[in-house]
């Protein structure tokens, strides 16, 4: 079961990478992956299912494990770049389906790996002036518009992606974000 479901996952990303969603069916997705088209449907119900599967498969693989330990900061330069290099090798498969239904569960599960503001890390910073409401309001704001952040540059071009100015830019939006917090008054 493990190796089919992997097999199924590889060859939709492999697929998917190469053609983008609208050209791969069932049928070469289960021919890639050395089952039956079948015991696709038994396994995910139907194509699109499977395909938001590998997505959220591949970014948990990924990048749980550059998110897994929290960063120096609220967001180190080694963690954003391992991020950017994620979404840029995976350009194409990211590409196609960010640009699909399946988008929302993509961006909410990659949203929760990212989590660069943390509300902890946020509180921790901040003190009283962060009660955890509104860190926890926050986060969920920021971190859903560098997921946008992420989305927009890589189905923006068809150009070969560079990490680096990616994280460079993650980071100034992290130090413009947290400085204007700085002259946030103490809630009450």
């Amino acid at each position: 079961m493990r190796r089919t479901r992997a097999a199924l996952l590889g060859a939709a990303t492999a697929l998917v990478s190469a053609r983008g969603t609208m050209n791969v069916p069932v049928s070469d997705i289960a021919d890639a992956a050395g089952v039956s088209r079948q015991l696709v449907y038994l396994h995910y119900g139907d194509r699109d299912t499977l395909l938001l599967e590998a997505a959220l498969d591949l970014a948990r693989r990924e990048l749980a494990v550059p998110c897994e330990k929290p960063p120096a900061g609220l967001f180190a330069r080694e963690r954003a770049l391992a991020v950017a290099r994620h979404f840029a090798a995976h350009q194409g498969f990211y590409r196609a389906m960010f640009e699909t239904a399946s988008a929302y569960a993509l961006n909410r599960v990659v949203s929760g790996l990212l989590a660069p503001l943390r509300s902890g890390a946020l509180q921790e910073r901040f003190g009283a002036a962060m009660p955890p409401p509104l860190a926890d309001d926050l986060a969920v704001f920021v971190i859903g518009g560098g997921t946008a952040l992420l989305s927009a540059w890589v189905t923006g071009t068809d150009d070969e992606l560079d990490p680096e100015s990616m994280a460079d830019r993650l980071l100034a939006v992290e130090r413009i974000v947290v400085s204007s917090l700085d002259q946030v008054p103490a809630a009450r």
